[in-house]
């Protein structure tokens, strides 16, 4: 199935991309350039020089995925990331933003709460939301 979320890591090739290429060239460039698996289930984008047009990979259960959006008008604003590396790891919400045409230039994340971040988690057993269960019928006072 089709299915892009938050729960997968996304790559962005730094370098511009040729977008004649196809399946089998865009992993040689994964594997020579970014040096990762096209076959990693991570998403591998791709931005062409003029910025109007972007190609994502992705490989799913039994085969490759591309998707290809080109812009009629505008262009793609790629995040700020160094100029030295070949890849450069990109957050969900950077790539809906950078599809959308949001500019990410002055863009301020809010702080919120990240399981992933390798911070104790500040629940302790007993703060953590446990659902009653539902009453039974000897449980309904009677009367």
């Amino acid at each position: 199935m089709f299915s892009l979320t938050d729960n997968l890591q996304y790559y962005l090739c730094t370098s511009s991309t040729d977008m004649r290429k196809g399946f089998d060239t865009l992993c040689g460039v994964v594997r020579s350039q970014m040096g990762r698996n096209p076959l990693s289930r991570e998403v591998f984008i791709f931005v062409n020089r003029q910025h109007n047009t972007v190609k994502l990979l992705h490989w799913e259960r039994d085969g490759l995925v591309l998707y290809h959006k080109r812009l009629e008008a505008g262009s793609f604003e790629r995040p700020p990331y160094d100029e030295k590396q070949s890849s450069f790891q990109m957050k969900w919400s950077e790539l809906v933003m950078m599809i959308e045409g949001l500019s990410m230039k002055n863009f301020v994340q809010r702080k919120r709460f990240d399981t992933t971040s390798g911070m104790d988690n500040p629940f302790t057993p007993s703060d953590t939301f446990r659902p009653r269960s539902p009453l039974l019928p000897w449980d309904y006072p009677s009367g």
